[in-house]
């Protein structure tokens, strides 16, 4: 199962996230760690602020973020593309998933601390 095709289950648990301004949700899919939320109804500074949150929970391998978004957000991937993997496909409905991957080396030197949208 590719990590594009992942569905947060219904009986997904929300997550507390201090800071975020959207619910998080977590579940597990074949041993892996997901944390979703949608920033598709959210204007700037918000996806930025709530990915920045995000992909800071991503500690190992074992742990994915889902963002999904009205765009493809291009203030943040250049921030973050050499630290983390991202995977990134357009829904039906036009909206963007992206799926943050942890790259081992990499993505603990994230400067995460940039939550600025320049995109």
């Amino acid at each position: 199962m590719s990590d594009l095709t992942v569905q947060r289950p219904e009986d997904a648990q929300i997550i507390t996230v201090e800071g975020s301004s959207v619910p998080f949700y977590q579940f597990q899919v074949n041993g892996v760690t997901y944390i979703e939320f949608d920033t598709s109804r959210c204007g700037p500074p918000e996806p930025m602020v709530n990915a920045m949150l995000a992909v800071g929970l991503i500690k190992d391998a074992k742990t994915k973020v889902i963002m999904i978004n009205h765009k493809s957000p291009a203030g943040l991937l250049p921030k973050i593309r050499e630290n983390f993997d991202i995977q990134e496909s357009t829904l039906e409905d036009g909206r963007v998933k992206l799926v943050f991957s942890y790259i081992e080396g990499a993505s603990e030197q994230a400067d995460l601390s940039d939550k600025t949208c320049d995109g």
